[in-house]
C-alpha cells in the first residue's frame, strides 16, 4: 500500500485531484518525494511520523493539512490520547493558541468520525 493511501485513506482520490489542480508539478514532488520517499523511509513508523507532522503543522498554522494528518495519525494507529498529548506537548514550543486551535480541530475530526460510524 502506498504511504499516501495509508495516510489519506478514502480521501486519496479527492486529495490527489485537488493537489493536481493546484499544480501538477508541485503535486508530483509532494507525491514522489514527500510521501513515497521521505515518509516511506525506515527508522520511524508511520504513526510516529504522523504525530511529528501534527506538531509541525500546528507550528506552521496549516489547518487544512493538519486535519489531513490528524486523520492519518488515527488511521495509522495513534490513539486519541496520543494525539492529545502531542498537541499539549506542542503548546510548550509553538504556543497555546496554536495548540488550542489544533485541539479544536481534533474534536471536530473525532465528531465527524463518530458520525460517520453511525
Amino acid at each position: 500500500m502506498s504511504i499516501r493511501k495509508a495516510i489519506w485513506g478514502e480521501q486519496l482520490e479527492a486529495i490527489e485531484q485537488n493537489l493536481s489542480e493546484v499544480d501538477p508539478d508541485l503535486y508530483g514532488y509532494i507525491r514522489d518525494f514527500a510521501y513515497e520517499e521521505v515518509l516511506a523511509r525506515e527508522g520511524l513508523d508511520l504513526k510516529t511520523r504522523e504525530l511529528l507532522a501534527i506538531t509541525s503543522l500546528i507550528a506552521l498554522g496549516s489547518p487544512k493539512e493538519l486535519a489531513t494528518h490528524l486523520e492519518g495519525a488515527l488511521r495509522n494507529g495513534a490513539t486519541e490520547q496520543e494525539i492529545r498529548e502531542t498537541i499539549i506537548q506542542s503548546a510548550l514550543f509553538v504556543g497555546f493558541p496554536n495548540a488550542l486551535g489544533a485541539m479544536k480541530m481534533l474534536h471536530a475530526t473525532l465528531r465527524k468520525r463518530h458520525a460517520d460510524e453511525r
